[in-house]
């Protein structure tokens, strides 16, 4: 086949197949079907399922979206009960990590700050926010020993 003649051909698009059209839509009768409740040739009445599968599905996600929110709802409240109970626990002398990064020993505690000495040689000290403690790496005077694993 040269050049010439395969330029000349012109490249058809199959026909279009719409999948959909084949498919009954949900709560509409099909053509040619009774509709629901009408006597059909054996004297019964014709029985078809329709919307039923719609509202078990909405109840489905409902009671889903439910689920997710008091999951959440209680495990902030877990949290946020643990998170209190280490900011109160802190006491002078343990060695405590900011979310900064900030590793140091509490020199002082007071109702919303804490002192932390960060370098022994040349007695830094630097106060923070007691809620910026993220956690309590050891306990002073023999504590529990490292409680990062908690």
């Amino acid at each position: 086949m040269d050049h010439a003649s395969h330029a000349s051909q012109t490249f058809q698009m199959p026909p279009a197949i719409n999948v959909f059209a084949a498919l009954p839509l949900a709560g509409r009768p099909e053509v040619g079907a009774a509709p629901a409740g009408a006597v059909v040739d054996g004297g019964s009445p014709q029985v078809r399922g329709g919307g039923g599968g719609d509202m078990f599905f909405m109840y489905m996600v409902l009671a889903l979206v439910v689920a997710m929110i008091l999951m959440t709802v209680f495990g902030s409240r877990r949290e946020r009960k643990r998170r209190e109970e280490l900011l109160g626990a802190i006491k002078k002398h343990d060695r405590v990590q900011t979310v900064g990064g900030v590793i140091g020993s509490v020199v002082e505690v007071k109702s919303d700050t804490v002192v932390l000495k960060v370098d022994e040689a040349s007695n830094v000290r630097i106060t923070f926010a007691k809620s910026s403690v993220q956690q309590i790496l050891r306990e002073a005077a023999g504590g529990a020993g490292d409680r990062a694993s908690d």
